[in-house]
């Protein structure tokens, strides 16, 4: 507990058990559980925390790093196991995929998606061990109910955002070092293998070998029937990163990445060094490129991934399916019905007299024309984009 200079522990800790309470189905003794160690934590960095204590406002701090600890468990636990984990590995596989490289002889996009596989296996161990000794909680413990999960991948994303000081002033974030660290080792003589993770067959940091981590990652996917939107995330995801590298994009990459982590502009701009004006400039960069991913490079996907395929209209409602018909001409309500019947871009270039790059600019526009109807329909509805 903290002494005089923190007089609203319990007050923090009776917010916590009530939302845990109100937003979940778990027991109330599991909530308590729960609420104790986010109170704990909140304690000890507050305690520790030099620039906290400097500031005269730990209660203030303390309530607001409790409060973005209960949501983000909270936003876990909503989600379910099984979509919660495909978030949580699909945004630290972006954080992480500049900083894994294959050996040369193994340089394939396949490749590194296997490594980056690898390692959040084993990122996953340390953080379960990371968990156990911060929340003092016995060897043995494996998260195995859906709040205990949320709160376990709650961990893991904190976790792994944590800023590590280095030499000269700088700081880093510390999946980022791991991540360095292990693909500096490679090659290997044995690559760490999902299947043996899930069985034990791997020690966590404390080189106890258990089955703890069969457990977590059946609870991880466990009271979900399916997952093929989180799925599509993930792959969505590691393709635009793949797409940015290819184009020589590292700042928009680490752009990307960062906004999966759900952070404030101030946040980004502080972390990748720049003013707000430069910041500005890179996110339009982004965005550009973003648009052609989306659009052009691996527009199926995409759209397949936000319901907005094809067989949707274009995630059009019929309203909106008549006004892109109103605003697009004939030849290109012509390719939108050669498109509807899954013809080939070879295909649809000869029945339109067309050469193949001239189908792909006119289909590009339709989806600028669509993407810009939905954009006005959100707007119109309260809604609210940061790009």
């Amino acid at each position: 507990m903290m002494g005089e200079n923190y007089p609203v522990s319990q007050e923090i800790f009776q917010l916590l058990l009530d939302e845990l309470q109100q937003s979940t189905n778990a027991c109330k003794q599991q909530c308590q559980e729960v609420a104790e160690r986010i109170r704990q934590e909140v304690d000890r960095i507050c305690t520790e925390s030099k620039r906290i204590q400097a500031t005269g406002e730990v209660g203030k701090w303390a309530k607001n790093l409790a409060q973005h600890r209960l949501r983000r468990c909270i936003h876990y636990y909503k989600l379910g196991s099984r979509e919660g984990r495909t978030e949580l590995h699909s945004t630290l596989s972006a954080i992480v995929y500049r900083y894994i490289t294959p050996p040369q002889v193994q340089s394939s996009y396949q490749a590194k998606v296997n490594l980056i596989e690898d390692f959040l296996q084993q990122f996953y161990l340390e953080s379960l061990s990371a968990l156990r000794r911060e929340s003092q909680l016995p060897a043995s413990y494996t998260p195995r109910t859906l709040l205990q999960v949320a709160e376990y991948m709650a961990f893991i994303e904190r976790y792994g955002k944590r800023r590590i000081p280095l030499s000269g002033g700088r700081s880093q974030q510390l999946i980022i070092l791991r991540a360095q660290t292990f693909s500096q080792q490679q090659p290997r003589e044995t690559s760490v293998d999902i299947d043996q993770a899930a069985e034990g067959a791997i020690s966590d940091s404390d080189s106890r070998p258990d089955g703890s981590m069969q457990q977590v990652r059946e609870a991880m996917v466990a009271q979900d029937p399916g997952n093929d939107i989180g799925s599509l995330r993930q792959t969505v995801i590691a393709e635009l990163m793949a797409y940015l590298e290819e184009r020589q994009q590292p700042d928009c990459a680490d752009y990307f990445a960062l906004r999966l982590q759900d952070l404030s502009t101030g946040e980004i701009e502080k972390i990748l060094g720049l003013t707000p004006r430069q910041r500005d400039y890179l996110q339009q960069r982004f965005k550009y490129h973003l648009l052609k991913f989306a659009m052009g490079h691996r527009w199926e996907l995409v759209h397949q991934w936000l319901e907005a395929d094809l067989e949707q209209n274009l995630g059009l409602t019929p309203t909106e399916w008549e006004t892109l018909h109103q605003q697009i001409d004939s030849e290109q309500q012509n390719l939108l019905e050669l498109k509807q019947q899954n013809l080939s871009d070879e295909a649809i270039a000869k029945t339109l007299g067309r050469k193949i790059n001239q189908v792909k600019k006119k289909w590009y526009r339709i989806l600028e024309i669509a993407w810009e109807i939905r954009n006005r329909s959100s707007s119109g509805a309260g809604a609210s984009t940061d790009e």
